[in-house]
């Protein structure tokens, strides 16, 4: 069978032209296995549809049962009672939480408003999510705040190590519960903020101490900790004292370029603040192995900035004394000791002693340099604490309080 079809426009009847009904679009119906083809092709469709649905659904429910299943504390005390009748019964109270006149008894009483929760590790069978012993974050930052005003800077609870040991395991104890309960937001900044503080003055004031009072590495471990998380912590929003932060992480970790990276990632209202824009001048300097520009930009840090960097300045300061003994090595060269004390941040007589202990021979007011017997490891044992400027324990503690305080 054919069919005529008009061409489009005013055509004669000569213009048509003769088209087979293989041209035309089939308008036969379908058969039984095409319909059945187009039936389970709509049906994959609707199923594939019905699984995602499904899939988004059981992903939701999932997160809801992960946050119902994150235990909020209850105890609103520092100390658990449980754990405050234990240590009371066992005699584990440390003196800093006793009842005053009580510490000689047999077994001193517990003082409720000074007793903390101690750190505990994991162990197997026990239950550490259980609501009455954890506390809510309002309770960690009250805590918190309680070792700091009352423990860290006061003048009664001497020795400072034994202070530094009491406050370092009760932080430990509040992050442990703020890890259990997951807890985000200002109070969890708060804490770690304040927790960063402290840790970075015990290692400036307690730098050079015996192992058994105080372990750098094991501070160092917990700080660096408390960095990482309190960076990560900083993501959620804008904080107040965010750019001291990261410019404190900075100068702690000088050399790192995982440190720089960071920083030079951060949006510009903060890499432009003065305090990182200073961090990043110092750790250029550092990159730069510049140890005279470093030691000088080392002078506009504040104090709490210094307790970071300080770990950094011995090395950079035997850093100075080697370029100078490859610089001036001459047996005709004399320097001026005066001269390059100032270069060092230092009294002369710790420039002096600074050079005798890396082979550059001093001579009354006079620095004889010689490459040949400079020596990169320490023949004495010169400890970073003799570069401190000395303090008595009045201004220790009042350091202390405005530094763990943020006002310093």
């Amino acid at each position: 069978m054919t069919y005529s079809c008009l061409t489009t426009g005013d055509q004669s009847e000569s213009s048509l032209r003769q088209v087979t009904s293989e041209e035309l679009p089939s308008t036969r119906p379908m058969n039984k296995t095409a319909m059945s083809s187009a039936w389970h092709h709509s049906r994959r469709g609707r199923g594939h549809r019905h699984k995602e649905q499904g899939r988004v659904t059981r992903d939701r429910v999932e997160e809801q049962k992960a946050e119902d299943s994150v235990p909020h504390g209850t105890c609103m005390t520092m100390c658990p009672a449980y754990e405050l009748r234990q240590r009371e019964a066992q005699n584990r109270l440390h003196r800093f939480e006793m009842v005053a006149d009580t510490e000689r008894d047999h077994l001193p009483r517990a003082d409720v408003s000074r007793a903390v929760k101690e750190y505990s590790r994991p162990a197997a069978g026990k239950d550490s999510t259980r609501a009455s012993n954890l506390r809510p974050p309002s309770v960690l930052l009250k805590t918190v705040c309680h070792l700091v005003d009352d423990i860290a800077t006061s003048s009664t609870f001497q020795p400072w190590a034994e202070v530094y040991s009491f406050v370092f395991d009760r932080l430990r104890s509040v992050r442990q519960d703020m890890i259990i309960q997951r807890v985000s937001g200002t109070d969890c900044v708060a804490v770690l903020e304040k927790s960063v503080r402290f840790l970075l003055y015990a290692s400036y004031r307690l730098c050079g101490q015996h192992l058994q009072y105080f372990d750098p590495r094991i501070n160092d471990t917990h700080l660096q900790e408390c960095l990482s998380w309190l960076l990560e912590s900083y993501r959620d929003g804008k904080h107040q004292h965010q750019e001291e932060f990261q410019a404190l992480s900075l100068l702690y970790n000088l050399g790192s370029t995982e440190a720089i990276q960071h920083v030079l990632e951060l949006p510009e209202r903060i890499r432009s603040s003065p305090a990182v824009r200073l961090a990043l001048a110092v750790s250029r300097a550092h990159m730069e192995r510049n140890p005279v520009r470093l030691l000088h930009l080392a002078q506009r840090l504040d104090f709490i900035q210094v307790c970071a960097v300080h770990r950094h300045l011995l090395p950079c300061r035997t850093d100075l004394l080697l370029l100078y003994s490859h610089g001036h090595s001459s047996r005709n060269c004399r320097y001026p000791l005066q001269r390059l004390a100032r270069l060092l941040f230092l009294k002369d007589t710790l420039a002096a002693e600074l050079c005798q202990v890396y082979g550059v021979n001093v001579t009354g007011e006079w620095v004889n340099f010689s490459k040949s017997s400079f020596t990169d490891a320490a023949s004495g044992d010169l400890q970073c604490r003799r570069m401190h400027e000395p303090l008595d324990d009045e201004q220790w503690n009042c350091s202390a309080s405005s530094v763990i305080h943020g006002c310093a």
